[in-house]
């Protein structure tokens, strides 16, 4: 026998026995939750619905609901004025696709202009602080009336003249404050070791803004993000003051020539449509964050 040759280890063998098994208490903890978890989703449930029930049964007893419900439930109404007010929404889906690129782009130059310490850029910073200042005090509202008929007043040559078009620089100049704001505060929360850690490598002060800054930047402040989106979504019936045959003009229009409101609710049930998914991706990435924030920090 050679001893000057050391035997190689031995894997120990493993036999199906020696998988991991919960302990009798662990299974009935496991057991324990489920039903736990199974008796909270039915109370929920069968809460939801008697509240459902009880709303119903309040509106239909009150004393002006055959009234509602012929001005606002009115199916045959709602039928006959759908195929105008998809046409109408389509119009607010397109407003709000362009204003959203727009107002990227505006939102992120500002972030960009407010967060920069560069000496000479201290003209582009006050303006940037000035524009956010006022664009985020003045309603929407009044700014769409502004623009809408106050450029136009103004006579200049190439001035937009359509409605919608008036409408969109409105929704643009007012989101872009609330976003820029919300891009500065991404940026700020990336730690200034990223960017360290960054220039070390070699990288830029462009390469690194835009592989390193902002990539993490946009990830922290996307569900915001989303919210602002979701609002734009909505404030764009509000360029039914100008005129353009959006989902709220055209449900107008259809309402006050049958004189029955049932457009209306028409109308908001395409604005919840969408809105609602938007809603529940933005809390999923919200969970999402919150999931990934106490990964990594344990709070």
């Amino acid at each position: 026998m050679d001893l000057g040759k050391t035997a190689a280890p031995q894997r120990p063998v493993t036999s199906p026995d020696d998988t991991y098994r919960p302990s009798d208490r662990e299974q009935e903890r496991q057991r324990f939750r489920r039903s736990r978890k199974r008796r909270h989703t039915w109370t929920a449930t069968l809460c939801t619905l008697v509240a459902v029930v009880a709303l119903g049964a309040v509106a239909v007893a009150s004393p002006g609901w055959e009234r509602v419900d012929s001005l606002f439930l009115d199916g045959a109404e709602l039928r006959a004025a759908f195929p105008e007010l998809l046409r109408g929404f389509w119009l607010n889906i397109q407003m709000f696709l362009i204003a959203e690129v727009l107002i990227l782009v505006l939102g992120l130059l500002i972030a960009l202009v407010r967060v920069t310490r560069a000496p000479g850029l201290q003209p582009l910073r006050l303006a940037a602080t000035v524009y956010v200042d006022v664009f985020r005090g003045v309603p929407t509202l009044l700014l769409v009336f502004l623009v809408g008929f106050g450029l136009p007043a103004l006579r200049l040559q190439g001035t937009p003249s359509d409605p919608w078009v008036l409408g969109v620089i409105a929704l643009v100049l007012s989101y872009a404050a609330y976003v820029g704001e919300v891009l500065r505060a991404g940026l700020n929360s990336v730690h200034p070791a990223q960017r360290n850690a960054a220039r070390a490598l070699g990288l830029g002060e462009r390469q690194t803004l835009r592989h390193v800054v902002l990539p993490q930047a946009v990830r922290n402040v996307l569900p915001p993000l989303l919210n602002d989106f979701i609002a734009l979504q909505k404030d764009t019936a509000l360029v039914a003051v100008l005129g353009p045959l959006e989902a709220l003009r055209a449900a107008q229009i259809k309402a006050d020539y049958d004189f029955n409101y049932t457009p209306y609710l028409g109308a908001a049930l395409l604005f919840i449509a969408v809105t609602i998914p938007l809603t529940r991706f933005a809390d999923r990435l919200q969970k999402r964050a919150a999931q990934r924030t106490w990964a990594e920090t344990g709070r």
